[in-house]
């Protein structure tokens, strides 16, 4: 692992974009990755207004968004196989083993995967 990069899930990025700064020391000196998933989560919501979509699209310029790879695919399957969570979660989690890195979340339904490198946030 290493200890200069982090995958945000979603949440975490929607804590940050609506001010949560007991994040920032967590995040500080970090570079910033996230899943396609989260960026159509992020994007896809049709109530955005313009300033929202334009805060958004700022945040991810400045975050690296890893898009979907057959080695993806591959560990989507096999998580998807062992544990009962949704889709996304599994692109999200698959995206972070492969890149071989922690995710930070705040979604108690990661806590049944065991094999990836999770930290998880709570306000």
């Amino acid at each position: 692992m290493n200890g200069t990069n982090i995958l945000l899930d979603t949440n975490i990025v929607l804590y940050l974009l609506n001010g949560e700064e007991t994040l920032i020391p967590l995040l500080d000196e970090k570079n910033l990755f996230l899943s396609f998933i989260t960026q159509l989560e992020l994007l896809g919501n049709r109530h955005l207004k313009p300033s929202d979509i334009l805060k958004i699209k700022q945040f991810i310029s400045e975050c690296t968004v890893i898009d979907i790879t057959p080695a993806i695919k591959e560990l989507v399957i096999n998580i998807r196989q062992k544990y009962n969570i949704k889709l996304p979660d599994c692109i999200i989690i698959a995206t972070s083993l492969w890149l071989n890195m922690p995710l930070i979340t705040a979604d108690h339904d990661f806590k049944k995967i065991d094999i990836a490198d999770l930290i998880y946030f709570q306000i």
